[in-house]
Formats: C-alpha cells, sequence, structure tokens
C-alpha cells in the first residue's frame, strides 16, 4: 500500500515526499495515552550559540534518561499560551514568509493567539504531548513561574516533594512540548502541518509519535492520499518516518505576487505590512476649465 504524505515546516525551500507504508506506526487512535520514552545518548550542544534559537539547537541541560509523557489527541488540552511559547523555542511560524532576523535566522513575529485558536479548531487531527515541568528547559518567564510553584512545593515537605514525583502526568499538572496537527477534507487528502517538539527533549522519539499518531488516525479514516511539506533540513527526520520522495517528481509551489511591479489593467500591487493590497492608479489632473478670449 503506497501512501503520500509530508508536513509543512517553515521553510520557502519546501520538498514533496510521500511514505511508503499503510500501518502508520500501530499506534492506537484513542484520544490519550501515557508511556515511558528514554534518550539513548546525551547529546552534545549542536549549537555553539547558546542564546540563539536557531531550529534545532540544544539548550546546555541534556534531557533525562527516562520520562514519562503524555500524548493527547483531545485539541481542548492545549493551552494557546503554551502552544504559542512553543513556536517561539522551536523557532517555527505559521506563516509561510515569516518575518525573520536576518542575522540569527530567529523569527521575529509572535503567534496571533486568535489565529492559533481559529486553526485548531479547524484541524481534523490535533496531537499533544506532555511532560512535568522539571523535564524541559523553560524561559525566564516560565522559570519565575515554576520557581513560585517550587516554593510552594516545599512546605509541603518531603511528602509533598514525593507524591509530586509519582503523579501521573496529565494536561492539567505538565508542560506542552510536542505538537502536530492535520487539515483534511475528511474524504479524499489530508495534509500534516507544525510538527514540532521542544528543543531539549529532540532526539527522543516525540516527534516521531506525533506523525505516526497522525498518520494512523488518517488512514484509520480511509484517507491514504496525505500531502506535506518539509525543508531539506527535515527531510532525514521524515525519512525515519517511513517517508519518501514523490514518485510523480511534483514539487509545491507557494503563491506569491511581486510587487510594485505588478500591474491589474489599470491599478497596482502594492504592500501593506505582508498583505497585499490592489491599489487604484494615481488619477490624472483635468484639463484646465479656463476658455481661452476670442479675438477680436
Amino acid at each position: 500500500m503506497m501512501v503520500v504524505a509530508a508536513a509543512t515546516i517553515s521553510s520557502t525551500s519546501c520538498i514533496q515526499i510521500m511514505m511508503i507504508q499503510g500501518s502508520g506506526g500501530g499506534y492506537p487512535s484513542k484520544s490519550m495515552e501515557l508511556r515511558w520514552i528514554s534518550s539513548r545518548s546525551r547529546r552534545k550542544n549542536l549549537n555553539p550559540n547558546p542564546n540563539s534559537r536557531v531550529l534545532g539547537s540544544l539548550k546546555s541541560k541534556p534531557p533525562p534518561l527516562m520520562m514519562p509523557i503524555y500524548i493527547s489527541t483531545d485539541p481542548s488540552h492545549i493551552n494557546l499560551q503554551q502552544l504559542s511559547e512553543l513556536y517561539s523555542s522551536c523557532n517555527h511560524s505559521g506563516h509561510r514568509f515569516p518575518e525573520v532576523d536576518p542575522n540569527t535566522g530567529i523569527v521575529e513575529e509572535a503567534m496571533d493567539l486568535d489565529k492559533l485558536r481559529i486553526a485548531l479548531s479547524h484541524s481534523c487531527v490535533v496531537v499533544s504531548v506532555f511532560c512535568k515541568p522539571q523535564h524541559v528547559d523553560v524561559t525566564k518567564t516560565a522559570k519565575q513561574i515554576q520557581n513560585q510553584e517550587n516554593q510552594k512545593q516545599m512546605s509541603k515537605g518531603f511528602v509533598g516533594d514525593l507524591m509530586e514525583s509519582v503523579m501521573p502526568v496529565t494536561p492539567s499538572n505538565a508542560k506542552l512540548v510536542g505538537f502536530g496537527r492535520a487539515v483534511s477534507d475528511l474524504g479524499l487528502t489530508a495534509s500534516i502541518y507544525d510538527v514540532m517538539v521542544s528543543p531539549s527533549l529532540q532526539g527522543m522519539g516525540i516527534g516521531t509519535i506525533i506523525v505516526k499518531r497522525i498518520v494512523r488516525m488518517l488512514t484509520s479514516s480511509d484517507i491514504y492520499d496525505i500531502a506535506a511539506l518539509c525543508s531539506r533540513k527535515e527531510r532525514f527526520f521524515f525519512k525515519a518516518c517511513g517517508f519518501r520522495d514523490d514518485i510523480l517528481g511534483s514539487t509545491t509551489m507557494m503563491y506569491t505576487r511581486t510587487i510594485s511591479t505588478s500591474f491589474e489593467r489599470d491599478q497596482m500591487v502594492t504592500r501593506a505590512g505582508r498583505k497585499l493590497l490592489l491599489a487604484p492608479k494615481l488619477r490624472e489632473p483635468f484639463a484646465s476649465s479656463k476658455t481661452s478670449k476670442p479675438e477680436s
């Protein structure tokens, strides 16, 4: 069985690929699952600049050797603010042409929470992965919140710490560390978008779990034409998930219109932020209404 598949990553260089596996990884399509994952090895810091958040970079803190994660396909479990922070930490953008710092390559614009909410509501499959906050590096703002929670936990003493360590992972007491979604016409085709994993937990198989869960849920609905996009950096990951080049050799073309020099009849296309506006042609001044006096 041959399945066309792919995933959309924030990059202008996109390649359409396909997947030659029909099983989807054998993951059940239930709405939640608790499992343990382990790190095979402690990887070195791939990014020499610790202040940079280039996609695929790692923090100095290594991931734990083994940790529990919570896998959910219920969109109501997702906190939009945490999802926005995950976009930022992964240097990911929902826009095809994001505003990027030319020196660092970091996406400068924050995600619009209202548009993010709309995108989730129109996604046919949403997969989210959670783990305990102490297992993932957090931002300065999140660290302040976590320190306040730690002070509260210290007042509980040893028993409180023990209970906290044995408490099962749930979306209410955990942090969002992985995400992926798919949109579909629910009959013929589907597309995978925004597959992300927190940089400090990459390499532990979380991304593979997300992709295979999405594919499993789509194929269980008899949808096998799963289109997608990926950057050249992401090709290695998706090949490990069973993806291959499209046998038709097709590539994805994004609609983009040139500005200032593009004319539509008597109108000109001009840019206003990210939007393109169709501006009417400048009106020529009226001819003088004064009439010359007749010669005598």
